[in-house]
């Protein structure tokens, strides 16, 4: 198989970003999706009829290569499939991909659920669905707006997908994108950033929607202040398999970036309004599926520590700085990157109960 793909350099997308020494810019091949053919002659044709609107954007000309790597997947129920990310922060070595991110082939239709931290990412998933099949990938859906799951999402619109998420995640990320997009450049290297671009959301949910793939059908959940602000779940109810984003992690310390009371009430909503009918979930880090409700028990756990240090700390009369190395100790050999998250996540439910 072969696909388009575009070269693109340091030096085209910044001069700031050219060596000192006055060598050769360092590159990257952008995939262009939807050019894919058996045979090279078959992707350059295609090319000459649809010309890509983003290779002219680019200042480049697009050829054919041999099809490049994927992304590795775990079939997790029929037809749903799950990358791994690593339980790590983003660095250099493993260019951003720590985030689980997963997709669902209907009978008509593919569904994508979060796309990682840079267009690299969106373009190893392309071609994990293309291994497995042509059908269109009409959605890209967006569990909340952190920049792990969200900054390889242009790939797939450029495809055709429209991208779905909360309500909430346009203005939110519009907020947080620039930082974002810079600290990933410092973490992960510009070179592995290029060709990234924050998503366009086209349908915004409120409360609740539909996405009818053809034969079964994904429930999508916006759910209060939570894990953030803008977390929204997906349910394949033809598998009962819930993807929940970062509602669940699993091994890697969770990470409070909006209420600990408003998670708890989502947990004990989930398992109260969908527990029977969810027989398996997907955590936004770890493992690529849990068994539900007992895979969230740890979660559960941690954050009730969370929560009841924290108002320790507060009725103590202690200050900040003295409760925060206090805050869930007792949780810091049952997850990983604990000394990264918890400090934050004390600071974060600190700020927020001591208002109660």
């Amino acid at each position: 198989m072969f696909e388009a793909v575009l070269t693109l350099c340091l030096g085209a997308a910044g001069a700031a970003d050219a060596p000192a020494n006055g060598g050769p810019p360092p590159c990257r091949d952008l995939l262009l999706p939807g050019y894919e053919a058996p045979t090279e002659a078959g992707c350059t044709a295609a090319l000459r009829a649809a010309p890509p609107d983003r290779a002219a954007m680019a200042g480049g000309t697009p050829d054919c290569r041999p099809v490049g790597d994927a992304l590795a997947v775990e079939e997790i129920a029929e037809g749903v499939f799950v990358h791994a990310g690593l339980v790590a922060e983003p660095d250099r070595d493993n260019r951003g991909d720590v985030a689980n991110l997963g997709f669902v082939i209907g009978a008509r239709q593919v569904a994508v659920i979060d796309t990682g931290s840079a267009a690299w990412m969106g373009e190893a998933l392309w071609r994990a669905i293309r291994q497995r099949t042509d059908k269109p990938v009409t959605h890209v859906i967006l569990t909340h707006m952190h920049p792990d799951h969200v900054f390889g999402a242009s790939v797939l619109e450029v495809a055709g997908a429209a991208s779905v998420a909360h309500a909430g995640l346009t203005r939110a990320l519009a907020d947080r994108q620039g930082n974002y997009l810079e600290s990933l450049a410092r973490l992960i290297g510009p070179v592995a950033l290029l060709g990234t671009e924050p998503p366009q959301v086209v349908l915004a949910v409120e409360d609740a929607a539909e996405i009818d793939l053809g034969g079964r059908r994904l429930h999508l959940r916006a759910w209060p202040l939570a894990h953030t602000g803008t977390d929204l779940t997906v349910f394949d109810s033809a598998t009962g398999t819930l993807f929940a984003g970062d509602l669940l992690f699993d091994r890697h310390t969770p990470a409070l970036d909006g209420s600990v009371r408003g998670w708890l009430a989502v947990l004990d909503r989930l398992q109260r309004e969908a527990g029977g009918e969810i027989l398996r979930v997907v955590p936004g880090h770890g493992a690529t599926a849990l068994p539900w409700p007992d895979g969230a028990a740890p979660l559960r756990r941690y954050l009730d520590t969370l929560a009841r240090d924290t108002r320790s700390a507060i009725a103590a009369g202690l200050r900040l700085s003295d409760a925060v190395p206090r805050i869930a100790a007792s949780e810091a050999d049952r997850w990983e990157l604990f000394d990264a998250y918890n400090p934050r996540n004390a600071t974060v439910a600190f700020t927020e109960l001591e208002w109660e």
